[in-house]
């Protein structure tokens, strides 16, 4: 693997304390590699940016969903009471409730919504869990199907290879290692190349699952993320733009026009994240098209850092 290659900087009144390290991939419109920064080539773990693929598996297996919860499907929700709302919606389609749910019991992400559970009395719970959307949606295509429903997070599992061949036919390449995600749920490897590409494929295609697929994060980005999340602050500035961000500090990012790009840090920061995608969409321009909030894509990229309780310095990209 090539050697680690900074791409941010922290920067303290003017004095660079530290840095961040990890790869870049930009893909031209016509799916060609445009740029790229560090080791782009190696397959990694996407974590939660596989959702979208995961569910376009789903969609593809006859998951039939109106289009919020479609979004659901994909996403690392914040836990707000629509999105816990939206996960029994999903279950009751198919008869089920949150018992089914194998996601391991969490807080939910969004500060506010933790704190008031928790003066309510309310403790961690599976439906909190920021992935039980996507859990949600494997049970109800498992019920669809006929499938079994204990065993349906084993990598062997009918739906589980749906996924996988999925997955492989989006990213372009051959699945190297299958992991265990946070939530449970197998982990599926690809190179940052291949997660980039299957971006592509879903915010350009023109008809059919992937493009119900893309719609639904296009139109309810808060129900991928959530309320306060720069993830939506993104979607929603770019008209036609999808993205899905992971852990370790994983992020892609397409458009419909057939560019994309994905990114993840050796560290796995998540505060770096956003800082980078901003900086990689503006490098592309993006910021300056016509119908973009240029002003809204930039801010995600704004992390100042306080001394005193002023700002003092930031983290920046260095491309």
């Amino acid at each position: 693997m090539s050697p680690p290659v900074v791409v941010a900087e922290i920067v303290r009144s003017g004095f660079v304390e530290g840095h961040h390290y990890g790869s870049v991939v930009a893909l031209d419109s016509d799916g060609s590699v445009a740029w790229s920064i560090g080791d782009t080539v190696h397959q990694i773990l996407p974590r939660s940016c596989n959702k979208p693929i995961q569910a376009l598996a789903m969609v593809r297996a006859g998951l039939d969903l109106p289009s919020d919860l479609l979004a659901l499907a994909c996403a690392s929700h914040s836990g707000e009471d629509y999105h816990v709302e939206g996960v029994r919606r999903i279950l009751a389609t198919v008869g089920l409730d949150e018992d089914v749910l194998q996601t391991p019991a969490d807080y939910p992400l969004d500060d506010a919504t933790r704190n008031e559970l928790i003066r309510a009395g309310g403790g961690r719970s599976r439906i909190h869990m920021n992935c039980s959307g996507k859990h949600a949606a494997m049970l109800a295509t498992c019920v669809l199907n006929g499938w079994d429903i204990p065993s349906y997070l084993e990598f062997t599992h009918p739906l589980q290879q749906r996924i996988a061949a999925t997955f492989a036919e989006l990213t372009g390449e051959q699945v190297e290692a299958v992991a265990i995600d946070g939530c449970g749920a197998p982990l599926l490897s690809t190179s940052l190349v291949g997660l980039a590409r299957a971006f592509r494929a879903l915010a350009g295609a023109q008809e059919g699952p992937a493009r119900r697929l893309a719609d639904a994060i296009r139109y309810h980005p808060e129900f991928v993320s959530g309320t306060h999340r720069d993830e939506r602050t993104l979607l929603t500035a770019i008209p036609g733009a999808i993205g899905k961000a992971g852990a370790e500090s994983c992020y892609a990012v397409a458009l419909p026009d057939g560019r994309a790009f994905a990114l993840k840090t050796d560290d796995g920061a998540p505060r770096v994240r956003p800082v980078l995608m901003a900086a990689v969409l503006r490098r592309a321009g993006i910021d300056r098209q016509e119908g973009v909030d240029g002003a809204a894509v930039r801010a995600t990229g704004e992390l100042p850092l306080f001394g005193g309780g002023v700002p003092v310095g930031e983290i920046r990209a260095v491309f």
